[in-house]
């Protein structure tokens, strides 16, 4: 299989003016360092409390994130199409350049993250970018880390068949773990299944993230899902590949049915060796939704004074 990538006028998009023009935050430096990030993780899992990630989609998810006391951010291409009304699998599809919507993302998001790690989602098979120099513009602009997103490991069947053919496949996305492990970014990867844990650790990868599919309930949530107990099968089946191939990743679970925190903590109960929790529409859109028809009906609710009806100006008498 050809690791050759496609290439064009080397990183036009990234080196472009437009880049420049919507970068404030060009100058903001990491929060920690990979080894920081990878040693308070370890140290909370030690004192018996789980690792807490989310995505964020707009600045104020992010602000929240950080008051709330999650240990990282993610800010990924999904996040945009999630906070805009529209299924988080839009992230999967062609309807922009998942990179440069994640570095215009970064531009809101960065500045008002003050104190926690911020994880770039790198579309890692991106055939227009020289991986290693976008990387290092990740790390210049205060990005800590990378994961994978969008990945193909959400697909299966002729189409991931094909991907892996074509120079697209999943190894194109290990291959940019392994670069970011050599720039001393921290890496948190999703994994599907016990082969791709095992090409993740490999590569380097710090945090393993179970991922279990388009997360379910609110609006425009999944109405197709493994169960809770297919999803503690399968996250103990990638946790032992992973330390199989190496005594010390992190492995923590995202999507599917684990929407809210019952159904993480019921995996995090469950399932061994399991350190933690990686939400995104369970951290901004599924609350989101109830918060704010809720308090909108209170609104709606509101009644006028009794005495205070007025009839209706176009009826006749």
């Amino acid at each position: 299989m050809s690791t050759t990538s496609l290439s064009r006028t080397p990183d036009s998009r990234s080196s472009s003016p437009r880049r420049s023009q919507t970068s404030p935050h060009n100058e903001r430096q990491s929060v920690s360092t990979r080894t920081d990030i990878i040693d308070q993780l370890r140290a909370k899992v030690a004192s018996g409390r789980p690792i807490i990630g989310g995505g964020a989609g707009i600045g104020l998810s992010a602000k929240c994130a950080e008051a709330a006391g999650l240990d990282f951010i993610v800010v990924y291409n999904s996040g945009k199409f999630r906070m805009a009304g529209r299924s988080s699998m839009a992230g999967l599809m062609p309807y922009g350049d998942a990179n440069q919507i994640m570095m215009d993302m970064g531009a809101e998001i960065l500045p008002v993250v003050e104190t926690i790690p911020v994880v770039a989602g790198v579309c890692g098979t991106d055939p227009f970018r020289t991986m290693p120099r976008f990387l290092r513009e990740i790390k210049d602009v205060g990005f800590s880390g990378v994961q994978n997103y969008p990945t193909v490991c959400l697909f299966d069947g002729m189409i991931r068949a094909n991907l892996e053919e074509t120079g697209l496949g999943f190894y194109k996305e290990a291959s940019m773990i392994a670069a970011a492990r050599e720039l001393d970014l921290f890496t948190a990867t999703y994994v599907s299944n016990p082969q791709e844990a095992r090409t993740m650790t490999q590569a380097g990868a710090d945090v393993l993230v179970a991922h279990m599919g388009l997360t379910t309930a609110g609006m425009i949530g999944a109405q197709t899902a493994r169960s809770l107990d297919d999803c503690k099968a399968a996250i103990t089946d990638i946790a032992q590949a992973s330390r199989d191939e190496r005594a010390d990743p992190l492995v923590i679970c995202h999507g599917g049915p684990i929407h809210g925190p019952e159904e993480a903590e019921e995996i995090l109960h469950d399932v061994p060796g399991i350190d933690g929790f990686l939400g995104a529409s369970s951290m901004e859109r599924l609350p989101t939704e109830h918060s704010m028809v809720e308090h909108m009906r209170r609104f709606v609710r509101i009644p006028l004074p009794v005495g205070t009806e007025k009839s209706d100006p176009n009826t006749r008498s």
